[in-house]
C-alpha cells in the first residue's frame, strides 16, 4: 500500500459475513488488496479493526496509518502466495535466536541477561520441549536439529493473518522466544520488549541515551505492540 494514493470516495464503512470470513465494505464495495484479492479476514474483531481504519481516512487515505489493514494485505498477498518460505524464515530465528548469545563480560550483564532470559528458555523447554545452547560472544552456536524442527512445526501451527503479525513480533524483537512468548501468554507485550532489549538498556545505562536511537527504538516498540494487538484480534472469533 506504500505507493498507493487515493481519495476518500466513500461515505459508509461496514463489515460482513462471507464464505470464509468477514470482509469490509465501503458503501457497499468489496475491499480488495494492492494485488487485487479481496479483503476477506477470519475473524469479525480484525475486521472490525480493519474498518475502523477505513472509515478514519479523511481526504487523501494514508496507508501508514492503518497497520491492521496492512498486515491483513500481507497475509493475503505475500504470506498466502508463499507461506513456506515464510514459516521457515521465522523457524530460523531459533537457530541465531538473541537469547542465546551472552556477553563474556562484564559480569553485571551476563547476570542480567541470565536472570532474563533464562526463564524464557525454561519455559521453552517445558512447553516446546526444545531446549536452546547458550554461548559466549558472537561465535555461532549450533543447535540441536530435532529442536529446530519442532519450533518449524510451531510456526507453522499459525494460519497465514496470525503469521503476518507474528512475523514483526520476531523481526522487531530479533526471537523467535521472545514472540513466542508474547503469542502465547507467558510475558506481556511491554515485558516481551524489555527482555529483547537487556543489552540496549545496559549500554544506555553506561554511556548514556542517544536520541536517534531511542526515537528508533520507540518506532519499534509501536510496531512490536501493533503485531502483538495484531495476533490478537486474528484469534477472537467472538
Amino acid at each position: 500500500m506504500s505507493g498507493w494514493k487515493a481519495k476518500r470516495f466513500w461515505k459508509e464503512t461496514s463489515i460482513a459475513e462471507t464464505d470464509g470470513g468477514f470482509q469490509v465494505l465501503l458503501d457497499g464495495r468489496q475491499v480488495k488488496t494492492p494485488a487485487k484479492t479481496l479483503l476477506v479476514v477470519p475473524t469479525r474483531a480484525l475486521a472490525e479493526a480493519i474498518a475502523q481504519e477505513w472509515d478514519a481516512q479523511e481526504g487523501e487515505v494514508d496507508p501508514t496509518t492503518m497497520p491492521v489493514t496492512r498486515s491483513a494485505n500481507a497475509a493475503l498477498d505475500k504470506v498466502a502466495a508463499q507461506r513456506d518460505e515464510v514459516v521457515a524464515m521465522l523457524a530460523s530465528y531459533g537457530g541465531t535466536d538473541l537469547l542465546c548469545y551472552r556477553a563474556s563480560e562484564p559480569a553485571e550483564l551476563l547476570e542480567r541477561q541470565q536472570q532474563a532470559w533464562d526463564p524464557l528458555l525454561d519455559w521453552l523447554a517445558t512447553n516446546h520441549h526444545v531446549r536452546l545452547a547458550v554461548g559466549s560472544g558472537v561465535m555461532h552456536v549450533a543447535q540441536d536439529a530435532a529442536g529446530q524442527e519442532t519450533l518449524h512445526t510451531a510456526v507453522k501451527k499459525f494460519n497465514n493473518f496470525e503469521i503476518a503479525a507474528f512475523h514483526d513480533l520476531v523481526a522487531m524483537s530479533g526471537s523467535l522466544v521472545i514472540a513466542l512468548a508474547v503469542a502465547e501468554g507467558r510475558v506481556d507485550v511491554a515485558e516481551g520488549w524489555r527482555l529483547s532489549r537487556i543489552d540496549e538498556t545496559w549500554q544506555e545505562e553506561q554511556w548514556g541515551k542517544d536520541e536517534e536511537a531511542t526515537e528508533l527504538a520507540e518506532k519499534k516498540f509501536k510496531e512490536f505492540t501493533t503485531a502483538a494487538r495484531i495476533l490478537g484480534l486474528c484469534r477472537n472469533v467472538s
